[in-house]
């Protein structure tokens, strides 16, 4: 396939270099707000068209596919310019910055037919085939109990993007949605969602704790961190055993499988580009004319919008706007 990439930030050059590992695929156009850092981009990555202007970049007919890397408060409206547009879209995490923006982007997808997923990469990778495969044949049994997290302690930076409320910033959205997504994929989505945080000086969720209950009693944790190391693990407990996903929980090198006393290792090396899996997902979709993934499909991600929705809702957080 053809791409379009708009935002020239670190997920942008991430995703540029996994593009070298999808045979017969290439970035052909990128834009940003200024001409010259689109220009510094594409010479960068050997893209031939740079634009200085996102609208410049849905209008080129060579492009079939748009990866969106913006910040997140920037997710919806140019997801929208693109399905518009007639394009194809992969949106970085998280789909929007809430469950009605979520639903809006879905809605003008489904109206344009066109493909849209959410970029959680997590859910392409060889670690979390390797869960998807293990659940599936009941090794652990009934799961009774999700527990993760991802945090870090990073220095208070109101320039940086995380400590920005305007920009969506925080501990939630942009780590949070990792244990919190693993949650759903494991146990669908919760019939009832709870949260205690802390916010910050910049008026972002610095810490958040979202615990969350599910049909037929099992439960999940899920917590996220910009100014607490934490474990960054995940536990599945299940009625015969359990499956342990390591730092990082969100891209496991390997799964543990423990079942009566005993440990399974199941290796899961991320080779090659660390965003290809989803990539390659976007373009076997769309291949067969599929306008959603199975492994991530669009009422997932909007119910996922919901939960987060709902733990902001219980600390007292919103952004700009809302």
């Amino acid at each position: 396939m053809r791409w379009g990439v708009i935002g020239t930030g670190g997920i942008a050059q991430t995703f540029a270099t996994a593009m070298e590992h999808v045979p017969g695929s290439s970035i052909v156009a990128v834009s940003s707000r200024q001409q010259a850092t689109a220009d510094a981009f594409a010479a960068a990555h050997g893209i031939a068209r740079p634009y200085g202007n996102d609208a410049a970049l849905v209008e080129d007919a060579e492009v079939e596919a748009v990866y969106v890397a913006t910040p997140h408060h920037r997710h919806h409206d140019d997801t929208i310019r693109a399905l518009e547009a007639g394009k194809h879209v992969l949106c970085e995490k998280p789909l929007a910055l809430n469950a009605a923006q979520a639903d809006a982007m879905a809605t003008a997808a489904r109206r344009h037919d066109r493909f849209l997923m959410e970029a959680i990469w997590s859910r392409f990778l060889p670690g979390y085939d390797a869960l998807r495969t293990v659940l599936a044949a009941g090794e652990i049994g009934e799961v009774l109990h999700v527990d993760a997290s991802f945090g870090f302690r990073r220095p208070i930076d109101p320039a940086h993007r995380l400590f920005d409320l305007a920009l969506g910033g925080g501990a939630l959205l942009d780590l949070g949605l990792y244990p919190v997504q693993l949650a759903h994929m494991v146990l669908g989505p919760p019939t009832s969602v709870t949260a205690h945080g802390r916010i910050g000086a910049t008026g972002v969720d610095e810490h958040i704790v979202v615990t969350m209950g599910f049909e037929g009693g099992a439960l999940a944790v899920a917590q996220a961190a910009i100014r607490t190391p934490l474990a960054s693990t995940a536990r599945i407990a299940g009625t015969e055993g359990t499956i342990l996903l390591p730092q990082y929980m969100h891209a496991p090198m390997y799964v543990d499988v423990e079942v009566g006393g005993t440990t399974r290792r199941i290796d899961t090396p991320l080779d090659g580009g660390s965003l290809r899996h989803e990539i390659a997902e976007v373009e076997r979709c769309i291949a067969r004319g599929a306008l959603e993934s199975d492994v991530l499909p669009l009422a997932e991600s909007c119910a996922i919008a919901a939960t987060l929705d709902q733990a902001r809702a219980a600390i007292g957080l919103r952004y700009p706007g809302e």
